[in-house]
């Protein structure tokens, strides 16, 4: 018969995960994709349009345009990273100016996750059974020990990948949520902190551009308080209800309030959405279901309930949407404080089978970067690098001796480490997910070392740039009518051009016009313009960017 607390832990298993191993594992995650590229299609470089559009006093901060076009009311990570840009840019890139203050939010997710699950793990609900004679875990060691594993859970989400490297909204929204998180957790323990976390997470999640999940997530934490045995956590309630208000008129006066629901009519659709949950919160829910399946006795104790609803939000946002990840991205922190604790309840086989399959993915997958790099160096073997010649087309390769130091480094300690976790008998809580979260850090490293370059070619909108430039002169006015958001953001990033993409061509007073064409049918200029040229941003892509000039105007450059 299962006991109602599963969660039976010795000290030694205790252990927490050394602060310089989990420094470096931060810094694997965070710093990778920090340097050295431009900023990336689609919503990366869109959302950089708006905010370097307002460090440059070429739109308003209130009211943001791109070429014209209105921006989405996620206005305060749009005025975070225009900030950044006008204090920073006299010194480094705006795009690396941009990138900083987004980072920082990513470091402030981890941290919040991993405060947030230490102040669960301490309420008594969440403690280890005592041992009839003594040796069971102390509450502070077996806290941080859990604490460990949901950092290490959250690292390994396969879905943070990449829209957590990204300068967009949904990661101040993410960073939101973690605060969020740690303030409702920390409420019997830090009570003027969590307060103040509370009252500034929901309008700052709101701000940034999620006022509904900010709405949800006040009624369902105003609830719980209301419910809790806590005094402090009940003392809470008003707090919570007053952020939430307060994140309904941050929504009012920044026009924020919008609804994109989406509809899951088709199988496929409904298929898509699931396997979107399958590959998005991996290796979190598998987990997560373990948890409330073995903690199924304590399910309304709030070191279960809280994450669960807070993932629940999350996950009825996505679906309401039509299968939206960057709705279902707010649901990894809760998701990974869920996985935590199933960590003191798996058995050995369990967690050898998880080391196994990390171990043999991860490897795989490092050894497939490796061999592209190889190929792309020295063209053997060849398949590879003619691929990458065929998604990028134009790139040369550009070795780079750091580069290549760091992936070694890296793929040194992933060997030690899986040596260390395979060979060796160790009782730590955490020691399930440290080769997940080292696997993903691994491969990111080697992609953002080995790979960047080919892969900022093919992503970044440089190159199309620069061809489009030797007809069009930089600093010109073009018209962009329909033109997308991320390539008008490019266009006045990388050319320096005076874009206008709501005026019709017949009305513009721009001697250029650009059209995004697809194969088959080609736009549709009017009379008085001339074409010059059509590019592609690779020879894959169906669209084409047709650049015409006015019939009375100057020939183009190279005409």
């Amino acid at each position: 018969m299962n006991s109602p607390n599963p969660a039976l832990v010795t000290q030694r298993a205790a252990q927490r995960l050394p602060r310089i191993a989990l420094l470096l594992f931060c810094a694997a995650y965070v710093l990778p994709g920090l340097f050295g590229r431009d900023p990336w299609k689609s919503a990366d470089i869109t959302a950089f349009g708006y905010m370097l559009g307002i460090a440059e006093g070429r739109t308003p901060w209130y009211d943001p345009t791109l070429g014209g076009l209105p921006a989405d009311n996620a206005l305060l990570p749009y005025w975070i990273g225009a900030a950044f840009i006008r204090l920073l840019t006299p010194w480094i890139d705006p795009a690396f100016a941009a990138r900083l203050p987004f980072a920082l939010l990513l470091v402030g997710t981890l941290v919040g996750v991993w405060y947030a699950t230490y102040h669960l793990a301490r309420t008594e609900s969440a403690q280890p059974l005592p041992f009839a004679f003594g040796g069971e875990a102390a509450p502070i060691d077996y806290a941080r020990a859990i604490a460990d594993g949901a950092l290490l859970a959250l690292i390994a989400s396969l879905g943070l990948l990449q829209l957590g490297h990204e300068t967009t909204p949904e990661l101040a929204q993410l960073a939101s949520v973690a605060l969020f998180l740690h303030g409702f957790a920390a409420l019997p323990f830090r009570v003027v902190q969590s307060r103040v976390a509370l009252l500034f997470a929901l309008p700052a999640l709101a701000a940034s551009g999620a006022p509904s999940i900010a709405t949800a997530l006040g009624i369902v934490s105003a609830v719980l308080c209301r419910l809790s045995p806590d005094v402090e956590t009940r003392r809470a309630t008003l707090w919570v209800c007053a952020s939430a208000v307060a994140s309904a008129l941050v929504a009012a006066v920044l026009g924020a309030w919008g609804w994109r629901l989406g509809r899951l009519g088709a199988p496929g659709q409904v298929i898509g959405v699931v396997r979107l949950l399958v590959w998005f919160t991996w290796p979190t829910w598998p987990l997560a279901l373990w948890t409330l399946w073995r903690w199924r006795a304590r399910l309304s104790s709030r070191h279960i309930m809280f994450p669960l609803l807070c993932a629940g939000t999350s996950l009825g946002a996505c679906v309401a949407m039509g299968g939206s990840d960057r709705a279902l991205m707010l649901g990894l922190p809760p998701l990974a404080v869920l996985a935590a604790f199933a960590l003191p309840t798996l058995q050995r086989s369990t967690s050898a089978a998880i080391d196994w399959f990390s171990v043999f993915f991860f490897s795989i997958a490092a050894i497939t970067i490796w061999v592209i790099y190889i190929s792309i160096e020295t063209g053997v073997p060849a398949k590879p690098a003619a691929n990458i010649a065929r998604l990028a087309p134009g790139y040369t390769p550009v070795f780079s001796v750091l580069a290549l130091m760091l992936a070694v480094a890296a793929t040194l300690a992933w060997i030690w480490l899986v040596h260390w976790r395979t060979r060796r008998t160790r009782h730590p809580l955490w020691k399930s997910m440290v080769l997940p979260a080292s696997g993903v850090s691994l491969c990111w490293l080697l992609v953002m070392t080995l790979l960047i370059a080919p892969l900022d070619h093919a992503r970044s909108y440089r190159s199309l740039v620069e061809r489009i430039a030797r007809q069009v002169p930089r600093a010109s006015c073009v018209a962009a009518p329909g033109m997308p958001r991320a390539q008008v953001a490019a266009l006045e990033y990388l050319g320096r051009y005076r874009v206008d993409a709501v005026t019709p061509p017949a009305s513009t007073t721009c001697p250029y016009l650009l059209l995004l064409e697809t194969r088959g049918q080609p736009g549709r200029a009017g009379d008085g313009w001339l074409l010059v040229t059509r590019e592609r941003r690779s020879a894959n892509e169906d669209e084409a960017t047709a650049v015409y000039r006015r019939a009375t105007s100057a020939p183009a450059l190279g005409s």
